[in-house]
């Protein structure tokens, strides 16, 4: 007899755990030690990116961004955590919604953005674009416009670095859609084969470039992937930095004490479509609010940040507009800087007395 009102009055409280989403998520945030300058550094990164990626689109749409454009907004914590937790001489490589992994790498938001529009100034000499950045400097090894040719590109600099005899690691991302190409299968095989010093990242989005990973796989738990070579996995919560932050401390060890690779799904959420071309008519605006209401992830910083009482909203607002300023300054320099010269079409193809 007691057990039946219990049940009913269970059912009724449903809607009100569904309002309060956003407030459990800030929750799980806050079961992650950070001091307050990482919280800090964590919020104006993710943030920068957020803005930088809103004015790359803005661009796109003036027709000053040719070719495709993949935007990162939505993923921010994913790659912010990760470069919270690797050393000087940690590689990195990824996909072609690279715009993202270049800021988080300390490369200077002009050069990105003057290679996003094709100029001399960009840091690919404007010859690459918005999918084919590359820096020796930072140790990023690229975006790569192939799906998943970058995993055993990846997997080669792992091998590099076992074979100088460093304790560097080479972080190797991809998306869900990119997961079932043979040649990342091959990569996974020959990197437990020789024990390799490779930190493969899923950034699952869910949707691939247009088909939810349900009805493109037969396991959509990609943190297995590896099962079948002997590659621990671990599912994260990829909208969180700080759960992002700590599973990447823990991999980094694991790997560096020279027990091989490891995989991390960072299941994630892309607000804009595949490509700025693209519609994302296969799902609806409701879900995307929803999840941008209950789980962006620079939104659970700032509540955290708040709730601390060691940041008012006036710093973070003042905080965002510098930010901003900072990256129309770099569309400003982008538009400012010239085209490649034509004679450019026949550089960085030989060295000279190279055979």
């Amino acid at each position: 007899m007691v057990k039946k009102p219990t049940k009913a009055t269970s059912k009724k409280t449903k809607p009100a755990k569904a309002k309060t989403k956003k407030v459990k998520a800030s929750a799980k945030t806050e079961k992650f030690k950070a001091t307050h300058d990482e919280l800090m550094h964590y919020y104006r990164e993710m943030l920068m990116i957020r803005r930088f990626e809103e004015k790359s689109g803005q661009m796109y749409g003036m027709g000053l961004i040719g070719g495709f454009c993949h935007l990162y907004i939505g993923q921010e914590a994913i790659v912010v955590g990760i470069q919270a937790g690797l050393k000087d001489g940690d590689a990195t490589i990824t996909g072609y919604r690279d715009h993202g992994h270049m800021l988080a790498a300390g490369i200077d938001p002009n050069a990105v953005m003057a290679e996003l529009t094709g100029r001399a100034t960009g840091i690919s000499s404007g010859k690459g674009g918005s999918m084919h950045m590359f820096s020796t400097e930072k140790h990023f090894y690229g975006g790569h416009g192939i799906v998943g040719a970058q995993v055993p590109l990846g997997t080669g600099v792992a091998f590099a670095n076992k074979y100088k005899g460093n304790d560097n690691i080479s972080v190797i991302y991809f998306g869900d859609g990119a997961s079932n190409q043979g040649q990342v299968f091959e990569a996974f095989n020959m990197a437990k084969l020789w024990n390799l010093p490779a930190l493969f990242i899923i950034e699952n989005n869910q949707y691939a470039m247009g088909t939810a990973v349900e009805r493109a796989t037969g396991r959509a738990d990609l943190s297995h992937r590896g099962d079948s070579f002997a590659i621990p996995g671990k599912l994260v919560d990829g909208m969180n930095v700080l759960e992002v932050k700590a599973e990447t401390d823990k991999a980094v060890k694991y790997i560096r004490s020279g027990k091989g690779p490891m995989i991390l799904e960072m299941k994630t959420y892309r607000y804009r479509g595949h490509s700025m071309s693209d519609p994302a008519k296969y799902r609806t605006k409701e879900e995307v609010q929803k999840m941008r209401a209950e789980h962006d992830p620079i939104d659970q910083i700032k509540d955290r940040l708040l709730k601390s009482g060691k940041v008012t909203e006036e710093e973070l607002k003042e905080l965002d507009k510098e930010l901003k300023a900072i990256v129309t300054k770099s569309a400003d320099f982008a538009q400012a800087s010239p085209f490649p010269e034509p004679s450019e079409l026949y550089t960085d193809i030989l060295i000279e007395g190279e055979a």
